[in-house]
């Protein structure tokens, strides 16, 4: 069997958010068509402390942890995450973006790789990993697959068009260049890219030296983990419109709250008076503090999110600029719940208007579209019944592990790209 020695700047358990999702189950989909190592940029409590680490080891051969998080004490975690915090708030990047990336580790890495005999190198959240992707790939001959969510430049530069003030669009636009340019050099040194859709796969077969390099590697789901509902939250109110996600000031979250508490919600209001607007996640107490409605709720980041979406009657995701594809989507579709969406909001996911969800792009369309689900109740159960059997369908583990296996299939049957 293939083996993969699986890199990451982003993992956690339990996973909560987009990449912390993708990159437990690409760990999921790749143990059940690899020997499977796991080498961790992150420390033990960032991981989420020893159940967490358990939790991982059941999926590899062995973990194992870089020298710099290995060594590293409580004093300077907490003073590169309170660094990547602040910095966060004006560039969505980490000030560290790979701060794990030192010589020392890097070679540490290319050690744990040839000790195990790995035949691939793996960066998952590969968007943040193109310098240690240069250091492998300029010290060794391996395979390297670099692993991305979504295409980073893309997200920045769709987000201009929403910025008024002249010095942040032109830092957006300086760093949206800065990303396409790593883009490209990255997408021609890796033995393989992967995309999480044909959209994104378009965008990287341009910069490739050869279309083969470009493989899809789907963001899914685990659905066995969305079996089991948990109880409502207390004082839950019906009817109910939920939207979760990662907030932090001017990001597509903040807007996308803003958009539907401003334009969309006023015209709910009016043929559903007492509907409740919850909004979850990381950050979105903090951003959107100046919200005072008793009709809505703001939580802030909360263990998980399954207590409010398992108990919603429509799941939003009113997204104007981002890129990648939606596990909001996805995670609706596992709980069997109807989703109204931007159609930017489901790019790259094989959903059908009016089959298993409804894109609506303007407020009056996507107020309707809301209103219609909570109303017609059998339409509501169709939509949500025919999202679930897609996301079983193409997007589940079983799925990806299908995908990661034409990958090492390719890459076995490739000869090395050798020392740059």
């Amino acid at each position: 069997m293939v083996k993969v020695l699986f890199t990451t700047p982003e993992l956690r358990h339990p996973a909560a958010g987009g990449p912390y999702l993708r990159v437990e189950n690409s760990i999921k989909a790749l143990s059940l068509i690899s020997d499977l190592y796991i080498y961790s940029r992150v420390s033990l409590s960032a991981l989420g402390g020893r159940n967490a680490l358990s939790f991982y080891k059941q999926f590899c051969r062995a973990f194992y942890f870089a020298p710099f998080v290995a060594s590293q004490n409580c004093y300077v975690e907490f003073i590169i995450k309170a660094g990547n915090f602040l910095f966060r708030q004006i560039t969505k990047r980490n000030i560290f973006p790979d701060h794990q990336f030192q010589e020392r580790d890097a070679q540490d890495l290319l050690n744990r790789a040839r000790d195990t005999e790995a035949d691939v190198i793996w960066l998952g959240y590969g968007n943040v990993s193109y310098p240690l992707l240069k250091y492998i790939k300029s010290h060794s001959d391996y395979k390297v697959v670099l692993d991305t969510d979504s295409v980073w430049s893309r997200f920045v530069l769709r987000g201009l068009d929403f910025v008024h003030d002249k010095e942040e669009r032109l830092r957006k636009e300086i760093e949206g260049k800065q990303k396409e340019e790593e883009e490209r050099w990255g997408t021609q040194l890796a033995d393989v890219t992967t995309a999480v859709s044909e959209v994104d796969a378009d965008y990287y077969r341009n910069l490739a030296h050869q279309a083969q390099q470009i493989h899809i590697f789907s963001n899914v789901i685990d659905v066995e983990t969305y079996r089991q509902i948990p109880p409502m939250p207390d004082n839950f109110k019906k009817p109910s419109i939920y939207l979760a996600g990662t907030f932090w000031s001017r990001s597509p979250m903040e807007d996308a709250a803003r958009w539907v508490n401003a334009e969309i919600l006023p015209l709910v209001r009016q043929q559903i008076p007492n509907v409740h607007f919850y909004i979850i996640g990381n950050g979105s107490n903090r951003v959107l503090s100046d919200i005072d409605d008793p009709s809505i709720t703001v939580t802030g980041l909360i263990p998980s999110v399954l207590p409010y979406l398992c108990h919603a009657d429509v799941a939003l995701v009113p997204l104007r600029f981002e890129s990648g594809t939606r596990f909001k989507i996805l995670e609706a579709g596992a709980c069997s719940i109807p989703v109204v969406s931007t159609t930017l909001g489901a790019e790259g996911l094989t959903v059908t208007h009016g089959k298993d969800i409804l894109l609506a792009d303007e407020p009056g369309s996507f107020a309707n579209s809301i209103i219609k689900l909570v109303k017609n109740h059998d339409l509501a159960l169709e939509l949500a019944g025919n999202l679930r059997t897609l996301v079983q369908k193409k997007y589940s583990v079983a799925s990806l592990a299908k995908e990661g296996s034409l990958i090492l299939d390719y890459l076995i049957g490739k000869p090395s790209s050798g020392v740059i």
